[in-house]
Parts: C-alpha cells; structure tokens; sequence
C-alpha cells in the first residue's frame, strides 16, 4: 500500500516586503510532491522549476502535513504529471540502450533527464555507469561525488541501478571510488550483506586483505547462508 504517490500540494506563507511605511505584506506559494509513506507519515519534496520533484525531503506527521499544504490537482495535471513522464521515459530509454550496449545512446537520454532534474539519483546513476564503461574517468569521479552527497542515491527504490554503478566502479579498477561509495551506502544500511560483500571486493583489489577480510565476515554474519561470499572466504583461506 505504500509509499503512496498524493500529487501536487502547495504551501502559502506570508512575508514582509520593504521597511517602515512601505512594507507591505505578501504571499509566496511554493508547490511540492507528496508522498504518504504510512498512516501518519507524509514525505514532501519542492518542485524544481522544470515541474519534477527535486532537493531535500522532508518526513512530517499526518497533522502538520494537512495543516500546511493544499492539494493541487490542476497543477498536477497540466504541469507535474506530463514533466515526471517526460523524465521516466528518458531514464527507461537510457537503462535500455545501457543494457544494450548502445553507450552513446544511453548517454544523451541521461543527459536529457539530468537537464531536467540534475540531482536525479537514477539519471547520475546510469551517467555515472556509462562513463565508467567508455573508461571516461574524470568525468566518473564528478559523478561520485554528486552521488555521494544526494541521500536518494541509497534508496531502494535506486538499488538495482546503484549496483550497477558500484559494480562497474570495481570491475573498471576504480577500487577508491568504489570503497567510498560503497562505505557511505554502508552508513544508510549497514545490514546489508551483498554492500559488506562488494566492499570487501574493492578493499581486496587494492591489496587490503585484513579490511576485506572484517567485511566478509560481517556479510556472513548478517547471512551465514550468503553462498558467494563464503565462497570469497575460502579463496582467502586457501592464500593463507
């Protein structure tokens, strides 16, 4: 049932403009996407000026979010809603022609949508994996650290496409970016066995074998069953 997609909300608040005699009072409204994310948990996000959800969200109880905003359904309709599907078939057309190989291709959609929201976790996500395959790594360190300070690149509404990236970070020998990526979805889920795993990976290639073996061990702990990664401890075992 949830998260659950509410629509276009606004928000009116009054502001002083001007001093003394020629202050006047005015309105500035301000339109925002929400979601309801349980029975008294509301996330609303501002609109960026291309109409797409983009910046900080914010968590607020089921009374503060109706004593704040209003619904919007005519904005959502005209200006919202044609914007966020405009946006998802530039990032479904990039994913595609990424798993097709068609790099050049896949690039330009997610450029496109990084031009409507340039924050977008899944746009910066597939940029970043696409020059990590062209071997265009300056430009893969930019994206690094777009990523690694938007919270929504952790989300697991990203996590397909976030392995993707952090695979490809591995497997093109960019062990660094690798281990500071993984280490900071660490900091949003510790418990995840599969991120202890690739860490581990990452730390192992750069020849850091007692970092790679403590995380092995974690994503064992975390799932004892977790064939490929007891499959890595023997292999470590064996090289003594």
């Amino acid at each position: 049932m949830y998260p659950q997609i509410l629509g276009a909300y606004s928000q009116k608040q009054d502001q002083d403009v001007g001093t003394g005699t020629t202050t006047r009072s005015h309105t500035q409204q301000t339109y925002w996407f929400a979601r309801r994310l349980s029975d008294d948990d509301f996330e609303v996000q501002p609109m960026g000026a291309n109409h797409v959800p983009s910046g900080m969200r914010t968590i607020l109880s089921k009374g503060e979010f109706l004593k704040t905003f209003h619904p919007e359904p005519a904005y959502y309709e005209t200006r919202a809603l044609p914007a966020l599907k405009s946006l998802q078939k530039k990032l479904e057309l990039g994913e595609r022609f990424f798993q097709e190989g068609l790099l050049g291709q896949a690039e330009k959609e997610f450029l496109k949508a990084v031009m409507m929201d340039e924050t977008n976790a899944q746009a910066n996500l597939g940029l970043g994996a696409v020059y990590s395959e062209q071997g265009r790594f300056a430009k893969v360190r930019k994206i690094v650290d777009i990523l690694l300070n938007n919270d929504d690149t952790f989300r697991q509404e990203q996590r397909r496409q976030f392995n993707t990236f952090g695979i490809s970070l591995r497997r093109k020998g960019l062990h660094e970016d690798a281990i500071r990526f993984y280490t900071r979805a660490l900091e949003v889920d510790p418990t995840d066995e599969h991120l202890h795993f690739n860490l581990a990976r990452a730390h192992f290639e750069l020849g850091d074998e007692l970092a790679c073996l403590q995380h092995i061990e974690i994503a064992l702990g975390l799932d004892p069953d977790f064939e490929e990664g007891r499959k890595f401890l023997e292999y470590l075992g064996r090289r003594g």
